[in-house]
């Protein structure tokens, strides 16, 4: 029998621990949010249909975006036991240079139409936290103000080749200026994907005003009001900005791109440079041979060609042809820490996150971008101590095994993503 008393007020409050209420609804919202389906979303309900999905969808049936997300789960992992790790080193060098975390921000264009901070908040933060951050051609922020807003910061540029050649040089000999230190020479964009979602949208830059984007807009007066009252939205590299976003691409990019191309941007650039967009063994073996310094399998975040290859699935057989040592990355899909450290036991050097910075942006700017890199952190942390591993080095493909049945995923998560193919 249990012997019962009277409880006494002082062990009820040491019990009862009331948390002092935040009347700051972002912070809030940001602090609540654990995953990056949860700031995705926060991002869904801060922002007008055209511009979120143009951030989350991706080219024709939009199922190379769904495989590179599914290849992540379907995954298994194969933790050390009696191997304490209490102390984690999360930090890697990549391109001769040092990264606190084993990820950088991708590039992305159109950015400060998602949230008006933009690449200003993406390059903050990203400094703040000691990653890399890319800039991409299509920004709306330019080179120099990226460089002043994270001076200190390894600040990355994304190239595209465009028909005018004598815009790309002299967006290199800028970048070069800046103190930028890494060039992503990209090559997967010779024409513009099939992305349904800005059709149907009417998605253009500048946004085109007609009644149903004044319709959808009405419903986010906070987004409305920062498009208003900040400065214009335009392209910080490029000029011509009318039209939809696919008429622009295929105006401005060339595809008649070709290794010539590389080698003369190759002469112009003194720091390191990377090759984006590479999608087979064969290209991965040639590029290595043509002396670049890293390659990023990707497939554009599967917004080029549907059915691409899943770059996370193509990584072993590239460094099986090209060898462990050479700087080999990847990017497409990653929506947890486990996709990073299951990428870097597979041998991959780094991995870009695209969509999940934009999630983290429109959720909240730059303290939104804050928490989607600390929220990758903690789960970066997490899955290495489970592991047993103190340092990315120690990470091995003996770690993890790639298996072909499907995993099932959250409701969450199936729910996101049935959007995907309304």
């Amino acid at each position: 029998m249990v012997k019962r008393q009277f409880p006494r007020p002082s062990e009820v409050f040491e019990l009862l621990q009331f948390k002092t209420p935040d009347f700051n609804g972002r912070r809030r919202r940001l602090a609540a949010a654990q995953t990056i389906w949860d700031l995705r979303t926060i991002a869904k309900r801060s922002t007008p249909a055209a511009a979120f999905d143009y951030t989350d969808g991706s080219a024709d049936e939009e199922i190379s975006l769904r495989r590179a997300r599914q290849a992540f789960r379907d995954i298994e992992w194969h933790p050390d036991i009696l191997r304490p790790a209490p102390e984690t080193d999360t930090a890697c060098s990549i391109l001769g240079g040092r990264s606190s975390l084993p990820f950088g921000i991708a590039p992305t264009g159109f950015t400060r139409l998602m949230q008006t901070e933009g690449e200003i908040a993406g390059s903050t933060a990203a400094g703040a936290a000691g990653i890399p951050f890319s800039l991409s051609t299509l920004g709306t922020t330019s080179i120099e103000d990226v460089a002043a807003a994270n001076p200190h910061g390894r600040n990355w540029f994304q190239l595209y080749v465009t028909r005018q050649r004598e815009i790309c040089y002299g967006l290199v000999e800028r970048a070069q200026k800046a103190g930028f230190d890494t060039l992503m020479f990209t090559v997967d964009v010779p024409t513009a994907g099939a992305r349904l979602r800005d059709k149907r949208n009417g998605f253009s830059i500048p946004p085109q005003i007609t009644a149903g984007t004044v319709l959808n807009t009405a419903m986010y007066p906070r987004w409305w009001f920062d498009f208003l009252t900040t400065p214009k939205l335009e392209f910080a590299s490029l000029s011509s900005t009318g039209g939809t976003v696919g008429e622009l691409l295929d105006s401005v990019m060339d595809p008649t791109i070709s290794d010539d191309d590389l080698s003369v941007i190759r002469s112009m650039w003194t720091g390191k440079i990377i090759v984006k967009g590479v999608q087979n063994v064969q290209d991965s073996k040639r590029l290595v041979d043509l002396g670049v310094d890293g390659i990023l399998l990707s497939n554009h975040g599967g917004r080029q060609m549907d059915r691409a290859p899943v770059p996370f699935r193509l990584l072993p057989e590239v460094l099986r042809e090209v060898g462990k040592d050479t700087t080999v990355m990847i990017d497409t899909g990653i929506m947890h820490g486990q996709d990073i450290i299951a990428a870097a036991a597979l041998g991959s050097k780094f991995s870009l996150v695209g969509r999940a910075y934009l999630y983290g942006l429109m959720a909240g700017g730059q303290a939104g971008v804050d928490r989607m890199i600390e929220i990758f952190s903690d789960q970066i942390v997490r899955t290495m101590r489970l592991l047993g591993v103190s340092s990315i080095e120690e990470l091995e493909p003996r770690h993890v095994t790639q298996l072909t049945r499907l995993v099932p995923v959250s409701r969450q998560v199936a729910a996101a993503e049935a959007s995907l193919s309304r």
